[in-house]
């Protein structure tokens, strides 16, 4: 099954240059490879800062647009890995040897299979 890894961060405590900050960093560059190496890796991508994106509303079929996304907290989604993993309990074990969970934080979510039916809310 497949699991999203989002990740989250303050960006003035990750990019800031504290030791911790760029041991993540550094660490970060492999890492993508030690998925690989065991079977978990699907796909990673980096986002750029929030201020260069555009959030889109569509409204009683009127569109809007607002420069940045909409936030009222300090940390940003700052990037995305997508693993391979047996169960959710797998998710997290992989997920938690990413460099940027001793930074931030990482929501592990499962990917929706469209085969099956949709949730009950």
């Amino acid at each position: 099954m497949r699991y999203a890894c989002l990740i989250y961060y303050d960006p003035k405590e990750l990019f800031g240059g504290s030791p911790e900050a760029n041991a993540a960093l550094e660490r970060c560059e492999g890492h993508d490879d030690t998925l690989k190496a065991s079977g978990s890796f699907v796909f990673s991508e980096a986002l750029e800062m929030p201020e260069n994106g555009i959030t889109i509303r569509v409204r009683s079929g009127k569109m809007s647009a607002t420069d940045g996304p909409f936030m009222e907290t300090k940390d940003m989604l700052g990037g995305i890995v997508v693993i391979e993993a047996k169960d959710l309990n797998d998710a997290v074990r992989i997920a938690s040897s990413n460099p940027l969970a001793r930074i931030g934080a990482i929501e592990v979510r499962p990917v929706v299979d469209f085969t099956e039916a949709r949730p009950a809310l």
